[in-house]
């Protein structure tokens, strides 16, 4: 019986072992951001204030699977929600709501399979494959991520000047 016991709490350590690293990755993504914009598109690729710090992005966990961003500097002042999947040493991202809805034309959901959000994925498949293969058609844009050996954050902004569309390039490191 001594033995049994010993196994069945070695066990459960070793679960609560794993549950907080992931856990731990993913709270790791919460926090300021220093960095600064870059343009590219139509307007060429220029540098906005480059490597000085002109711009930030404070990223706060807002509920399971998601996380508010506020990413402001001069040029851009924005806050909004994002999806965020696992995907080996990177946390993707991905729109939510409306956003999501405007820029793929369906609600995020319609695609997947039964068994819940996460429910149905298979083994050696990342949240991110998961959510890629059963939420999107090959070649939808997305626009940002957490590079995690590096503790970084970078997103990219769709701008609008007149006829001219361009992206506004946040990259930053965690402070």
């Amino acid at each position: 019986m001594k033995r049994i016991t010993m196994i069945t709490t070695l066990t459960l350590l070793v679960l609560a072992a794993c549950n907080k690293t992931e856990d731990a990755s993913v709270r790791s993504i919460q926090g300021t951001y220093i960095g600064s914009f870059i343009t590219d598109g139509l307007k060429s690729l220029q540098l906005v204030n480059p490597g000085n710090g002109s711009a930030t992005a404070e990223i706060t966990r807002t509920g399971d699977g998601q996380v508010e961003v506020h990413c402001y500097g001069v040029e851009l002042d924005s806050t909004f929600r994002l999806n965020f999947y696992e995907n080996h040493d990177s946390i993707m991202v991905c729109l939510t709501g409306n956003d999501f809805d405007n820029l793929y034309g369906h609600m995020l959901g319609q695609g997947h399979m039964a068994g819940g959000m996460m429910g149905d994925i298979l083994k050696g498949e990342t949240e991110w494959m998961h959510h890629m293969k059963d939420e999107h058609k090959v070649g939808e844009e997305h626009f940002g991520g957490f590079d995690m050996m590096n503790h970084s954050f970078g997103y990219r902004f769709k701008m609008r000047e007149g006829d001219v569309t361009y992206y506004l390039k946040f990259h930053g490191v965690k402070q």
